[in-house]
Formats: structure tokens, sequence, C-alpha cells
């Protein structure tokens, strides 16, 4: 192969690599992890492979949209920031246009997909939450208040509710509790990154909650959020949606996130934030499939 044709080659390889990376794919998983638990738990959930195979696909694209759009939105903040300098809308590596045109079709597909082979109701609120997290979080309350993640993070909070309404078309109390315990998880999750890129939220004057109220003060707020979500965790079992193997779980995992947040708040340790902000993805993930295993230990013993 000649030298040009090489180039070429690892030419197009670094450009599917910055696209991939503009949908953000670890954060899209977790997501979409959070839906699949919510399909399960819906009604008769064990008899629509396909749809939720659809609606994955439909949620997914949505995300990735939502994800992609981010990047064009925050791209004169990210070219200042460690984190987040080397990412391809902010380098131009993609261009803004081309950046927006990629969002707006996966956006198009995945609603087409979740309209036309699940159902009106999921497409309208995964697209609503599209909206939610460009627009309403990315653009306004993400620089306008330290409170932008616990407002915004309800958009993020949604897949376990999308979940649920592709496979039974309606709303129910159920999937909200779901959301609800992302919604509590949120806040730590993020606050405890917020803390160990302080300077760079500083540097960007964008008001997170470090920069604003100090670093002890959001210490503090942590730990009480994960004594909230701790007691949000409670509701499935508390409601006969799940049995004793998720509580018996849950009440372990988070209080691993709590013994963080101790950790976080009165030890002198510059390591703290980052090993809590990896162990609450651990505990979002385990959490979710230990609804599952419940579900299954459950109906096996019946």
């Amino acid at each position: 192969m000649s030298i040009s044709k090489m180039s070429l080659t690892q030419a197009q390889q670094q450009s599917w690599r910055d696209y991939y990376q503009l949908t953000k794919p670890k954060v899209v998983a977790l997501l979409l992890l959070t839906a699949w638990v919510g399909m399960l738990l819906a009604p008769s959930a064990q008899s629509q492979p396909v749809v939720m195979m659809i609606a994955l696909c439909g949620i997914g694209l949505l995300s990735a949209a939502a994800a992609a759009l981010n990047h064009v939105l925050d791209q004169n903040i990210d070219a200042k920031m460690a984190r987040t300098q080397r990412r391809p809308v902010a380098t131009g590596r993609v261009s803004s246009q081309q950046a927006l045109g990629f969002a707006l079709t996966l956006a198009a597909v995945g609603f087409v997909v979740l309209y036309g082979w699940v159902n009106p109701l999921t497409a309208w609120l995964t697209l609503a939450s599209l909206f939610g997290y460009a627009g309403i979080y990315t653009m306004f309350l993400k620089r306008a208040t330290p409170q932008n993640i616990v407002i915004g993070g309800l958009a993020g909070a949604m897949p376990p509710l999308l979940g649920w309404t592709s496979i039974s078309g309606t709303l129910s109390a159920e999937p909200w509790l779901l959301v609800m315990i992302i919604f509590a998880w949120t806040p730590p999750h993020f606050w405890a990154l917020a803390i160990h890129r302080r300077d760079d939220y500083a540097k960007v004057n964008m008001p997170m909650l470090p920069v604003t109220h100090g670093i002890e003060f959001t210490k503090t707020a942590i730990l009480f959020y994960t004594l909230i979500l701790t007691l949000v965790c409670l509701m499935p079992y508390l409601v006969g949606m799940s049995g004793v193997l998720y509580l018996a779980g849950s009440l372990l995992l988070n209080l691993g996130f709590i013994s963080h947040a101790w950790r976080l708040k009165f030890a002198d340790d510059p390591k703290q934030p980052m090993l809590m902000f990896r162990f609450s993805i651990y505990h979002l993930m385990l959490l979710f499939l230990l609804l599952i295993l419940d579900q299954q230990w459950f109906w096996r013993w019946q």
C-alpha cells in the first residue's frame, strides 16, 4: 500500500473515531442499561423482545444526538478545559456544521424509529429529554445557576421511564421511582468530578457548586445527597416493586457510597473525589442490575 493510501486510511479511521467520540458512548451505554431495566420491569416485557431491541436503538440514537449537540454547544468552554480540550469539535477535527448535521440526523432517525415501530409516547418523551439536556441544561442552566446539575439532572434520569413506556405504552408510578433514584444519584456523582475539576470550571466562569460555594460546602452537599439517595433507593422495596435481594444489595451499595462521601468530607485525600466519582458509576450499574436479578429470583421462587 502506498504512503498516500495509508494516510487516507488513517484519516478515515480518525474521522470515525471522532464521530464515535461525539456520541459519548460510555454515557449512552449507562443510559441504555437503565432504560433496559425499565423495559424488563414493565408488564409483558418478556413477550416483546423485538420491541425492546428497537426501542433501545431509538433511545440510543436520540441519546447520542443529545451528546453530539453538547459537543457543539460547549465547544468554546471545552477548548479551555483540560478534561475536554481534545474533544473533536473543540479541536476543529469535526466542524460545528458537521457535528450539528450528525446530531440532527441521529435525532431524526431515532425519533422515526421510536414513533413508527415503538409508540408515539416514547418518541415524544425521548425527544423532550434531548431538548431538556441539550437545550435547557446545556444552553441555560449550566451557565446560570450552581443548582444546574440538580435541576438539569432530570433529563438524564428519564431512560427508565422511556424503557417502561416503550413496552407498556403508558405512564405509571413504578418507573418514576427509578427516575427518582437517578435524579438523587446525579448530584453526588457529578459534584465529586466537579471538585476534582474545580479550577477548570472556575477558569471558564462556569457556576458549578465547588466554584460558587466552595469545596467544603460541596462535600457537605454530597454527603447529604448520598443519604437522600439511600432513602430513595428503599422505595422500590417498600412499594413491592422489588424484594429482599434488591433491598440487601442496595443497602450495601449505598453504605459504600456514604462511606466514600464521608471520606471525601472528613479525610484530606486529593484522590478521593475521583475515587468517589468512579465508584458512583459502578454503584448505579449494579443497583439497576440488582433490580433485574431480584425480579428473576422472586419469580423463580413463586
